[in-house]
Protein backbone atom coordinates (compact mmCIF):
# COMPACT_ATOMS: atom_id res chain seq x y z
CA UNK A 1 0.00 0.00 0.00
CA UNK A 2 1.56 3.42 -1.00
CA UNK A 3 1.76 6.11 1.70
CA UNK A 4 -0.46 8.19 -0.79
CA UNK A 5 -4.07 7.96 -1.35
CA UNK A 6 -6.42 10.29 -3.56
CA UNK A 7 -9.72 9.81 -2.83
CA UNK A 8 -11.80 10.97 -6.27
CA UNK A 9 -15.24 11.38 -7.78
CA UNK A 10 -16.72 9.74 -10.53
CA UNK A 11 -13.98 10.00 -13.27
CA UNK A 12 -16.38 10.40 -15.70
CA UNK A 13 -17.64 13.91 -14.40
CA UNK A 14 -15.43 14.88 -11.60
CA UNK A 15 -13.22 17.96 -13.33
CA UNK A 16 -11.86 18.93 -9.87
CA UNK A 17 -10.76 15.26 -9.22
CA UNK A 18 -8.91 14.67 -12.44
CA UNK A 19 -6.67 18.02 -11.67
CA UNK A 20 -4.80 16.76 -9.31
CA UNK A 21 -4.55 13.47 -9.90
CA UNK A 22 -3.01 14.22 -13.04
CA UNK A 23 -0.33 16.59 -11.27
CA UNK A 24 0.27 12.98 -8.85
CA UNK A 25 0.61 10.85 -12.10
CA UNK A 26 3.32 13.54 -13.44
CA UNK A 27 5.01 13.15 -10.19
CA UNK A 28 5.61 9.26 -11.10
CA UNK A 29 5.34 8.68 -7.56
CA UNK A 30 3.29 5.58 -6.51
CA UNK A 31 0.61 6.50 -4.97
CA UNK A 32 -3.06 4.40 -4.35
CA UNK A 33 -6.39 6.24 -5.58
CA UNK A 34 -9.91 5.30 -4.25
CA UNK A 35 -13.25 6.45 -6.42
CA UNK A 36 -15.89 6.99 -4.74
CA UNK A 37 -19.13 7.26 -6.82
CA UNK A 38 -21.21 10.53 -6.30
CA UNK A 39 -24.82 11.28 -6.37
CA UNK A 40 -25.79 7.89 -5.00
CA UNK A 41 -27.41 7.21 -1.59
CA UNK A 42 -24.77 7.39 0.96
CA UNK A 43 -22.29 9.30 -1.11
CA UNK A 44 -21.59 12.03 1.40
CA UNK A 45 -21.46 9.89 3.98
CA UNK A 46 -18.83 7.71 2.42
CA UNK A 47 -16.64 11.13 1.28
CA UNK A 48 -16.91 12.57 4.71
CA UNK A 49 -15.20 9.31 6.21
CA UNK A 50 -12.03 11.12 4.33
CA UNK A 51 -12.66 14.57 3.87
CA UNK A 52 -13.32 17.28 6.31
CA UNK A 53 -15.26 19.72 3.81
CA UNK A 54 -17.09 16.47 3.04
CA UNK A 55 -15.78 16.92 -1.18
CA UNK A 56 -13.90 14.92 -3.27
CA UNK A 57 -10.71 15.09 -4.07
CA UNK A 58 -8.79 14.57 -1.05
CA UNK A 59 -5.21 13.49 -0.42
CA UNK A 60 -4.52 11.47 2.58
CA UNK A 61 -0.02 11.56 2.67
CA UNK A 62 0.78 9.41 6.14
CA UNK A 63 -1.01 11.36 8.33
CA UNK A 64 -1.39 14.54 6.49
CA UNK A 65 -4.64 14.86 4.71
CA UNK A 66 -4.95 18.29 2.12
CA UNK A 67 -8.60 18.99 0.43
CA UNK A 68 -9.27 21.15 -2.45
CA UNK A 69 -8.35 20.76 -5.56
CA UNK A 70 -5.44 23.47 -5.76
CA UNK A 71 -4.53 22.98 -2.70
CA UNK A 72 -3.66 19.46 -3.26
CA UNK A 73 -1.55 20.18 -6.13
CA UNK A 74 0.44 22.74 -4.07
CA UNK A 75 1.25 20.38 -1.63
CA UNK A 76 2.77 18.18 -4.23
CA UNK A 77 4.69 21.10 -5.42
CA UNK A 78 6.02 21.46 -2.34
CA UNK A 79 6.31 17.75 -0.77
CA UNK A 80 8.00 16.86 -4.23
CA UNK A 81 9.87 19.90 -5.47
CA UNK A 82 12.47 18.19 -7.60
CA UNK A 83 9.08 17.51 -10.31
CA UNK A 84 8.93 21.18 -11.91
CA UNK A 85 5.32 21.22 -10.89
CA UNK A 86 5.32 25.34 -10.99
CA UNK A 87 7.66 27.14 -13.63
CA UNK A 88 11.31 27.79 -12.38
CA UNK A 89 11.44 31.39 -13.69
CA UNK A 90 9.65 33.70 -11.02
CA UNK A 91 7.89 35.62 -13.49
CA UNK A 92 6.23 32.40 -15.47
CA UNK A 93 5.21 30.65 -11.65
CA UNK A 94 3.19 33.80 -10.89
CA UNK A 95 1.46 34.00 -13.99
CA UNK A 96 1.30 30.21 -13.49
CA UNK A 97 -0.69 30.72 -10.04
CA UNK A 98 -2.30 33.31 -11.31
CA UNK A 99 -4.25 31.84 -13.87
CA UNK A 100 -4.26 28.44 -12.00
CA UNK A 101 -5.97 30.55 -9.12
CA UNK A 102 -8.71 32.08 -11.92
CA UNK A 103 -9.69 28.72 -13.11
CA UNK A 104 -10.16 27.73 -9.61
CA UNK A 105 -12.16 30.95 -9.04
CA UNK A 106 -13.75 31.10 -11.64
CA UNK A 107 -15.77 30.42 -15.39
CA UNK A 108 -18.76 29.72 -13.65
CA UNK A 109 -21.02 29.86 -17.19
CA UNK A 110 -18.89 27.43 -19.11
CA UNK A 111 -19.00 24.90 -15.96
CA UNK A 112 -22.64 24.95 -15.71
CA UNK A 113 -23.64 25.23 -19.35
CA UNK A 114 -20.93 22.57 -20.25
CA UNK A 115 -20.14 20.24 -17.16
CA UNK A 116 -18.13 17.91 -17.51
CA UNK A 117 -18.82 14.54 -19.29
CA UNK A 118 -15.61 12.74 -20.85
CA UNK A 119 -17.50 9.93 -22.56
CA UNK A 120 -20.32 11.36 -24.24
CA UNK A 121 -20.23 13.45 -27.47
CA UNK A 122 -22.59 16.63 -27.76
CA UNK A 123 -22.24 18.92 -30.83
CA UNK A 124 -25.57 20.60 -30.55
CA UNK A 125 -25.48 22.37 -27.45
CA UNK A 126 -26.54 25.95 -26.84
CA UNK A 127 -23.50 28.67 -26.39
CA UNK A 128 -25.04 31.34 -24.71
CA UNK A 129 -23.12 34.83 -24.47
CA UNK A 130 -21.75 33.95 -20.82
CA UNK A 131 -20.27 30.74 -21.92
CA UNK A 132 -18.80 31.81 -24.77
CA UNK A 133 -17.15 35.14 -22.47
CA UNK A 134 -15.46 32.18 -20.57
CA UNK A 135 -14.30 30.75 -23.32
CA UNK A 136 -12.79 33.38 -25.30
CA UNK A 137 -10.99 33.96 -21.95
CA UNK A 138 -9.30 30.63 -21.73
CA UNK A 139 -8.40 31.24 -25.00
CA UNK A 140 -6.42 34.52 -24.21
CA UNK A 141 -4.93 33.24 -21.43
CA UNK A 142 -3.79 29.72 -23.16
CA UNK A 143 -2.84 32.65 -26.13
CA UNK A 144 -0.55 34.64 -23.47
CA UNK A 145 0.85 31.91 -21.66
CA UNK A 146 2.20 29.97 -25.13
CA UNK A 147 3.13 33.74 -26.15
CA UNK A 148 5.25 34.67 -23.33
CA UNK A 149 6.49 31.69 -21.59
CA UNK A 150 5.99 28.39 -23.79
CA UNK A 151 6.44 28.74 -27.16
CA UNK A 152 10.02 27.25 -27.96
CA UNK A 153 10.45 25.67 -24.90
CA UNK A 154 7.93 22.93 -24.89
CA UNK A 155 3.81 22.64 -25.56
CA UNK A 156 2.42 23.01 -22.49
CA UNK A 157 1.61 26.34 -21.53
CA UNK A 158 4.82 27.31 -19.91
CA UNK A 159 6.97 24.74 -21.64
CA UNK A 160 6.91 21.53 -19.69
CA UNK A 161 4.23 20.32 -17.93
CA UNK A 162 3.12 22.20 -15.03
CA UNK A 163 -0.07 22.91 -12.41
CA UNK A 164 -1.26 24.99 -14.39
CA UNK A 165 -2.09 22.19 -17.66
CA UNK A 166 -3.52 20.50 -14.74
CA UNK A 167 -5.59 23.43 -13.66
CA UNK A 168 -7.22 23.57 -17.20
CA UNK A 169 -7.26 20.37 -18.26
CA UNK A 170 -10.80 19.39 -17.75
CA UNK A 171 -11.48 22.18 -19.31
CA UNK A 172 -9.73 20.62 -23.06
CA UNK A 173 -12.21 17.80 -22.46
CA UNK A 174 -15.62 20.06 -22.40
CA UNK A 175 -14.08 21.49 -25.06
CA UNK A 176 -13.97 17.90 -26.76
CA UNK A 177 -17.05 16.31 -25.83
CA UNK A 178 -18.91 19.80 -26.55
CA UNK A 179 -17.39 20.09 -30.01
CA UNK A 180 -15.96 23.98 -29.30
CA UNK A 181 -15.01 25.92 -32.03
CA UNK A 182 -11.65 27.43 -31.35
CA UNK A 183 -8.52 29.19 -32.15
CA UNK A 184 -5.55 27.18 -34.56
CA UNK A 185 -3.32 27.38 -31.29
CA UNK A 186 -5.93 26.56 -28.66
CA UNK A 187 -6.82 23.86 -30.94
CA UNK A 188 -3.76 22.56 -30.68
CA UNK A 189 -2.90 22.33 -26.99
CA UNK A 190 -6.14 20.56 -26.58
CA UNK A 191 -4.43 17.70 -28.79
CA UNK A 192 -1.50 18.27 -26.64
CA UNK A 193 -3.23 17.86 -23.31
CA UNK A 194 -5.66 14.76 -24.68
CA UNK A 195 -2.74 12.96 -25.90
CA UNK A 196 -0.88 12.86 -23.10
CA UNK A 197 -0.66 9.26 -21.34
CA UNK A 198 -2.44 10.36 -18.30
CA UNK A 199 -5.16 11.70 -20.13
CA UNK A 200 -5.48 8.71 -22.10
CA UNK A 201 -5.53 6.40 -18.89
CA UNK A 202 -8.42 8.71 -17.29
CA UNK A 203 -10.84 8.52 -20.26
CA UNK A 204 -10.18 4.72 -20.53
CA UNK A 205 -11.35 4.37 -16.96
CA UNK A 206 -14.22 6.71 -17.83
CA UNK A 207 -15.76 5.49 -20.18
CA UNK A 208 -15.22 1.88 -18.16
CA UNK A 209 -17.36 3.20 -15.71
CA UNK A 210 -21.03 1.91 -14.92
CA UNK A 211 -22.12 4.81 -13.27
CA UNK A 212 -24.34 7.51 -15.35
CA UNK A 213 -25.63 10.47 -13.13
CA UNK A 214 -28.74 11.51 -15.47
CA UNK A 215 -27.97 15.28 -15.00
CA UNK A 216 -25.24 15.42 -16.85
CA UNK A 217 -26.43 13.76 -19.30
CA UNK A 218 -28.53 15.71 -22.19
Amino acid sequence: MADLTIYLGNKNYSSWSLRPWLVLKHTTVAFDEVVIPLYQPGSSETVRKYSPSGKVPVLHHGSTVVWESLAICEYLAEAFPHFGLWPSDPAARAQARAVSNEMHAGFAALRRHFPMNVRSSFPHRERIAEAQADINRVMAIWRDCRSRFGIGKGEFLFGPFTIADAMYAPVVTRFRTYHIELEREADAYCNTIMALPAMQEWIAAARNEPMIVEQFEF
